[in-house]
């Protein structure tokens, strides 16, 4: 809100001297402001019509889509040099690392961390890890394992484009590989697969596969008290592990019956993505699947803007990440590779609104949106040979 408001202030300055250019949407923005109006006002105008009540819940997850476009266009409107881009990739880094470290010492049951989180944070029990997933400073294992997918995108161009510090970067890269484990999530170890082979296909760098790999084996050797448990899900009647069958066990019965029925899915349900249930400990049950998330919270039109969405970012990443050697193309790289594990990962999971993990996604889209970018001036100081003196010429009168 702070900056949101120092920019409007500069807006209504350069609008009175007339600097302000007439708003043209791309069409990442046009894909935006779809989602965000399939998502909320479709939605809200077909209860108002069947006469359905409209709960806080609806108009909370209604806000979600909106406030992910402010952020783009915060960061849309503030940054401008390429300096700026290259610091604030630095800056996500950085914290992601935080989580990491945060996420690995919570699911290992270290120093008391998973205490501390879930005491702040949520999300764990206090006598320790539950089933072994570190969730983080983001109270979601999911979330967290997200972020670090997309993180170790950033830090993957980086290596490529600038190639220094890389001592820092393999140690951070690394780090981001044993976050994902860390989190126990079997759909985010798929989406790390996904992830690495979009990052070498759009970095041109099929060397990176072999790093990855070798930072893999060592995730594994180090955190296999974590994923050991996890294995242990597929031993169970079904051969599925329990977070599966009761995620397939509560659409089957709260969310797929109110769809599928009085054509519900062609307009969608309502906003909110979660039903009261008493029964559960946390008195709600979420939506765990993206695509049927999609279906509920705007029918027909909310899939069809999110299509056009993932088409058209995942042009504007692979743009940006072939068509340049500067900070937007490393942004570019970490763009195309989130928009291809979001493809993969929302059959599991409404990975796009996670907090923390969806608003690094649109904030990396502003950062490698295309713009005519301010040029930084570089000071050129003209020098003459000594061999040659300038020639001056005289006008008498």
């Amino acid at each position: 809100m702070l900056v949101g408001a120092a920019l409007v202030g500069r807006g209504l300055t350069m609008m009175r001297s007339g600097e302000i250019r007439p708003i043209r949407l791309t069409r990442v923005e046009l894909a935006i402001v779809l989602m965000a109006m399939t998502n909320s006002v479709i939605p809200l105008l077909c209860n108002t019509v069947r006469q359905q009540p409209i709960s806080q819940d609806d108009l909370l997850y209604a806000l979600v889509m909106w406030k992910l476009l402010g952020l783009y266009a915060l960061v849309r409107c503030s940054i401008r040099t390429d300096r700026q881009i290259l610091r604030c990739l630095w800056i996500s880094v950085a914290v992601a690392c935080v989580v990491a470290v945060a996420a690995i010492m919570q699911s290992l049951a270290l120093a008391g961390v998973p205490k501390l989180l879930a005491e702040f944070f949520g999300g764990q029990t206090a006598a320790g890890p539950a089933g072994g997933r570190g969730s983080s400073l983001l109270g979601l294992p999911l979330a967290t394992a997200d972020l670090m997918i997309i993180n170790l995108a950033v830090i993957s161009g980086l290596w490529v484009r600038y190639r220094r510090p890389r001592l820092i970067l393999a140690a951070a890269a690394a780090l981001m590989v044993f976050g994902v484990l860390s989190a126990g999530e079997f759909s985010t170890a798929i989406g790390l697969v996904v992830a690495v082979v979009c990052i070498a296909i759009v970095s041109g760098s099929p060397k990176l596969l072999g790093l990855f790999a070798a930072a893999g084996v060592l995730g594994v050797v180090i955190l296999w008290p974590v994923i050991s448990q996890r294995l242990l899900g597929f031993q169970s009647a079904a051969g599925l592990p329990v977070s599966w069958i009761g995620r397939l066990y509560n659409l089957r019965t709260y969310f797929w019956p109110t769809l599928f029925s009085d054509w519900n899915w062609l307009l969608g349900v309502r906003p909110a993505a979660r039903i009261p249930v008493p029964s559960q400990a946390a008195g709600y049950v979420w939506i765990e699947s993206g695509y049927t998330w999609l279906l509920w919270g705007g029918g027909i039109p909310l899939l069809a803007s999110y299509a056009f969405f993932t088409v058209v970012t995942a042009r504007e990443g692979w743009q940006a990440a072939r068509t340049g050697r500067d900070a937007r193309s490393v942004a570019g790289i970490a763009v195309f590779t989130a928009v291809m594990v979001l493809v993969v990962l929302m059959i599991l999971g409404p990975d796009l609104t996670y907090r923390g993990s969806g608003d690094e996604i649109f904030f990396l889209i502003a950062l490698a949106a295309s713009r005519n970018r301010r040029v930084e001036p570089v000071p050129v100081v003209p020098r003459l040979s000594p061999q040659i003196r300038p020639v001056t010429t005289e006008v008498r009168t």
